[in-house]
């Protein structure tokens, strides 16, 4: 998915599931960052593109790498890409969104009207192309369906400020695993699904499946993108507000991953009944790992777990706080250094056009058939799709820009813009400016240099 502000990385800058045998599960790459003028706010802006970047080859090494089973190092990091990768997009989607919407004074009227009807016409997009991708039967849990869903009711939220935004994440976060949890086995479910059309049409659980039983159940997915929707509005030019949003994730971590290790540990028989509810699973590792596995049965134990993929509240805790790490690193790196930016480039380049990647992926591993390899073909295959993709994204960024996708993806919102023009006559609310300055509303997240009185 991107967005219509610019897909391109600044010139000088360079170009711009939890995984089984049988299931695994595939993030929606966010959309690309603005371009910007001048090295410093290139910096900035490129570690966006740089987060997806990584987020996607985080999402390869789930589908096409090595089971995290292989031990030592390299089982750690297949380990740690499994569901954080999905959640670094769920937040850099969030950002999106923010820029799709902009500022809520600036974004009223009719120019609010074309920002809405924009994000639901891409939203109707994303969950056609979502079920197109699942239709290839891959194995892969598509996220694009949900992630149409979840922009869709996220739109309510787009006027609100930082602390707001953050305040209903937290909110969300704390409350929306308990109520899945409290519906989600409650006999109802096969008989909306039996009256349910997406259903039918789609051959999937449809509205239950999006909503609640899915791999990707909007009521847990929606405070990734809420929290991404509050990073967007924070002055990211601001001294100091890098290092803080750094701050926060690592506490966010600790105290999602933390707390559950903690609240595993001390309550009594929390472990074993985490371990009953998936046929035996190591309940040990629960507090991070996939490795547990997927509950068979139901205990309120399970509340406890933060494994990436588990829907509780710790998850998306400890979930959202490495994406916030790595959005902030991203950013910081980039923009102090203009050699890092150069040898980041490839990477850059993958993240800046994402949705093209992501779906391309797919397709690759139903044409290639490589979507369940052994662990001594996995590797080589990883490393050769990261490769392809990195080089593909630098040659095509750099000879067209935005990729086909997302050009496609801007094309079918076109039929939106009218809204946000004048009927007929002079625009009545440029009517009373000075002569002599330009008028330039820009959103509170935007890094461009501010232009000149001219």
């Amino acid at each position: 998915m991107t967005h219509d502000v610019a897909e391109t990385v600044p010139p000088g800058a360079g170009p711009a599931g939890r995984a089984s045998a049988s299931r695994r599960r595939a993030p929606l790459p966010a959309a690309s960052s603005p371009s910007s003028p001048g090295p410093a706010s290139a910096g900035r802006l490129v570690g966006l593109d740089l987060a997806r970047g990584l987020a996607v080859l985080g999402m390869f090494a789930v589908h096409i790498g090595p089971d995290p089973t292989v031990g030592g190092p390299l089982g750690w990091l297949m380990e740690v890409a499994r569901g954080r990768s999905s959640a670094l997009f769920a937040l850099l989607a969030g950002f999106t969104l923010i820029l799709l919407t902009g500022r809520p004074r600036a974004r009223t009227g009719r120019a609010g009207r074309e920002a809405v009807v924009r994000v639901l016409i891409r939203s109707v997009v994303l969950i056609a192309l979502g079920y197109a991708l699942t239709g290839l039967d891959t194995g892969i849990d598509v996220i694009l369906p949900a992630y149409g869903v979840i922009f869709a009711l996220a739109l309510p939220l787009r006027r609100l400020r930082a602390p707001s935004l953050a305040a209903v994440a937290g909110a969300t976060a704390l409350v929306l695993p308990q109520v899945r949890y409290a519906i989600e086995d409650g006999g109802w479910a096969g008989a909306v699904v039996a009256h349910d059309p997406l259903a039918r049409i789609t051959g999937s659980g449809g509205v239950v499946d999006l909503l609640v039983t899915g791999a990707y159940p909007v009521l847990t997915w929606l405070p990734f993108v809420i929290a991404g929707m509050a990073l967007a509005r924070l002055d990211l030019t601001r001294p100091g507000v890098r290092a803080r949003i750094a701050l926060l994730g690592a506490a966010l971590a600790v105290l999602g991953y933390g707390g559950s290790w903690l609240a595993l540990h001390l309550v009594t028989g929390a472990r074993a009944a985490v371990s009953a509810a998936t046929g035996g699973g190591p309940a040990a590792s629960a507090w991070w790992s996939d490795a547990v596995g997927d509950p068979t049965g139901r205990t309120p134990d399970w509340l406890l777990v933060a494994a990436p993929h588990s829907q509780t509240t710790g998850s998306i805790l400890g979930n959202t706080g490495v994406g916030l790490v790595i959005v902030a690193c991203c950013l910081l790196a980039t923009a102090r250094s203009a050699r890092f930016r150069r040898l980041a480039t490839p990477v850059v380049a993958v993240g800046s056009i994402s949705l093209t990647t992501y779906v391309c992926h797919i397709v690759a591993i139903k044409v290639l058939g490589v979507g369940d390899l052994p662990d001594s073909a996995a590797l080589p295959a990883l490393v050769a799709f990261a490769a392809a993709a990195m080089l593909l994204a630098v040659v095509w960024t750099r000879a067209f820009g935005r990729g086909p996708l997302e050009r496609l993806l801007r094309l079918v919102t076109l039929p939106a813009r009218p809204l946000g023009r004048p009927a007929e006559g002079p625009n009545p609310a440029r009517a009373d400016r000075p002569p002599g300055r330009r008028h330039d509303p820009r959103p509170a997240h935007d890094l461009r240099r501010p232009r000149r009185a001219s």
